[in-house]
């Protein structure tokens, strides 16, 4: 019964999100399993050193060189920042990124087009269960080592997808990818359901966007990954799994729809 929540850059400036994901660890008695971004972050610190940010499909192209800036800005503040903010809000979180005990091995999306951006290729969860088991909560960066390099290379995750592939290997219940807005949206209102087949019309149309059209897709991976529920949603929807648009299946589409009816 693992849960597993992605916060992006955004969401960690809500001063309600600490509470909100304490919370939610006590509620599930420390089966929490965090994943974080933070793209607005890593953004101004490429600008800083005179980089201007490329984004592709909500994906972050990257250089040989922005590896660094990542790793020192995900790994580094943003992870740390996270989890000293929740131990002091009493929970014992502990700060690990995907390059840490080969949690995510990565492969490159298309090297020509996004540089050093990869797509998980192989999960080993077995650092986050053994954190989980000692009472902890594993707080994650979605950095992971190239899976061709013979000499540790990383690549750049975007974080939806590094938390499909996390949910999908811990066989969580519940994956929540925490948005600045309530759910997918349509004319201003949350789509309560979606499938894969009206999510693509959605992109198709211009409805879906940028960041949102990434978490459609690894929302898409995740459910093939096996795991129960998958939702977008802000961060009331941590508390309430009720809330959010639900991502399902083709099968199950039609059901719920009829029963949210």
């Amino acid at each position: 019964m693992i849960r597993v929540v992605k916060v992006g850059g955004r969401a960690q400036q809500d001063p309600a999100l600490i509470p909100a994901l304490a919370a939610a660890w006590r509620a599930t008695s420390g089966a929490l399993v965090v994943v974080h971004g933070g793209g607005d972050d890593v953004t101004a610190v490429q600008r800083t050193m005179g980089r201007e940010p490329r984004f592709i499909d909500g994906r972050r192209v990257t250089t040989d060189d922005d590896i660094a800036i990542l790793r020192m800005t995900l790994s580094g503040v943003i992870n740390k920042r996270l989890v000293a903010s929740l131990v002091a809000a009493g929970v014992p979180a502990v700060g690990v990124s995907g390059e840490d005990a080969a949690l995510l091995s990565a492969e490159p999306i298309d090297e020509a087009v996004m540089g050093r951006a990869g797509e998980p290729a192989e999960t080993n969860v077995a650092l986050v269960k053994h954190l989980l088991r000692g009472g902890y909560l594993p707080v994650i960066s979605p950095l992971a080592r190239d899976a061709r390099s013979p000499s540790g290379d990383a690549l750049n995750v975007n974080g939806d997808d590094a938390a499909a592939a996390i949910a999908s290997a811990l066989h969580a219940t519940d994956l929540l990818l925490v948005a600045d807005v309530a759910g997918v949206l349509e004319q201003g209102k949350v789509i309560p359901v979606l499938d894969a087949q009206r999510s693509r019309a959605l992109v198709t149309t211009g409805t879906v966007t940028a960041g949102m059209i990434a978490k459609l897709d690894a929302a898409e991976h995740a459910l093939a990954g096996g795991v129960s529920s998958v939702r977008i949603g802000d961060l009331s929807a941590i508390a309430d799994l009720t809330l959010g648009t639900r991502i399902v299946t083709a099968a199950s589409a039609h059901a719920l729809t009829t029963a949210l009816a």
